[in-house]
């Protein structure tokens, strides 16, 4: 179903952390921009459609008064609004908002440090658009900060500050169907699995709170009213998302999932994992029952390779890209390191005797 592409190499691994793959098309200029976040750097690509023109950009982690930062970065994601595109990078000491192609940061918001240390550390992480002009980014005490964005000019403000969470934000998603019936249109998730589900406005309001397994929840989506969850366990979980009613449980994987990834307009799900697979599923929505099917369709083993990144790189799901942790070549106890990746995978589906 889907068959191996050209690597496209970055000057840096990726770290191992959750969600760690941003991509954004951009379809005017026939390109594809990804990131990857090693330490305190994020690893920008340009890629042409076409795979013969690559431009690299490296983006530091920002700290108040100071030259270099040491600050982690945790996540680099796009944010694709109706006006505007951004690139939204967070880390231990703040959020930073740029233009989509890194050219420009926009915005920065200092994250509260405690005058006296304490055992939990202090970081954002989890990022999302939400409707026409909101961007939603968890922290770690469990609050999301709400940012209201304009449609062009940096004069980004903090609107608002959810707090119903009590443990550390891993990952959120807004609603990714395109359509404007859904009732929920954000999904926020913890480090004890639980699940808030949010109806953005100019009060963001809680519609359902799913509780955790005390297992934690590292990438959630929603598409069309369906909370799509991974977890450490391996487990994929579709609840309704108003109603909290379990729609589905899939032992998807042997290790923790590190990503998941829709397409919205196939209905494909990607699943990503320490257990060195990718898998792809379809979903189907049931108006009869009201419920949502899951079937399997394809594997993809990238040999040795702790995964922790991977996207789509469009809404039908004709590609995807996947990263993974400090690369290696498979005669690993030589010590011979393979250069960084970033690998892209395509399909063509047999239709006749044409493809698409």
């Amino acid at each position: 179903m889907y068959h191996k592409e050209k690597s496209i190499q970055i000057k840096n691994s990726a770290s191992a952390l959750y969600n760690n793959l941003g991509v954004l098309r951009i379809a005017p200029r026939r390109l594809t921009y990804f990131t990857v976040v090693h330490a305190n750097v994020v690893n920008m690509i340009s890629a042409s459609w076409d795979g013969l023109n690559y431009s690299h950009r490296q983006l530091q982690s920002k700290e108040p008064n100071v030259a270099t930062s040491t600050s982690l970065i945790m996540q680099a994601a796009f944010c694709a609004l109706p006006s505007r595109d951004l690139l939204v990078v967070t880390s231990q000491k703040g959020i930073q908002m740029y233009e989509s192609d890194g050219s420009i940061m926009v915005y920065w918001h200092a994250l509260d440090t405690p005058e006296t240390p304490t055992e939990q550390a202090v970081f954002a992480r989890g990022i999302s658009a939400v409707w026409e002009n909101y961007i939603c980014v968890g922290v770690s005490s469990g609050a999301i900060l709400v940012f209201d964005v304009p449609s062009k000019g940096s004069n980004i403000t903090l609107s608002e500050v959810l707090e119903e969470h009590k443990e550390s934000i891993t990952d959120m998603a807004s609603e990714c169907s395109g359509s404007q019936e859904c009732i929920a249109n954000l999904v926020t998730a913890d480090d004890e699995g639980n699940l808030c589900v949010w109806k953005s406005g100019e009060e963001f309001q809680l519609l359902n709170k799913i509780p955790g397994f005390d297992m934690s929840c590292s990438s959630v989506k929603l598409w069309k009213g369906t909370v799509v969850a991974g977890y450490g366990t391996g487990q994929i979980r579709l609840y309704e998302a108003v109603t909290g009613i379990l729609h589905a449980e899939v032992n998807a994987h042997a290790r923790w999932i590190y990503s998941l990834d829709i397409a919205p307009f196939s209905g494909l799900l990607l699943s990503a994992a320490e257990d060195s697979l990718v898998r792809v599923w379809h979903l189907t929505m049931t108006p009869e029952t009201n419920s949502v099917e899951v079937a399997h369709l394809h594997n993809e083993c990238v040999t040795d390779t702790q995964i922790c990144g991977a996207k789509f790189c469009d809404g039908d799901g004709y590609a995807f890209a996947v990263t993974g942790y400090d690369l290696t070549d498979p005669l690993g106890p030589v010590g011979w390191e393979m250069e960084p990746l970033l690998t892209s995978c395509g399909y063509s589906i047999g239709l006749g005797s044409g493809t698409l």
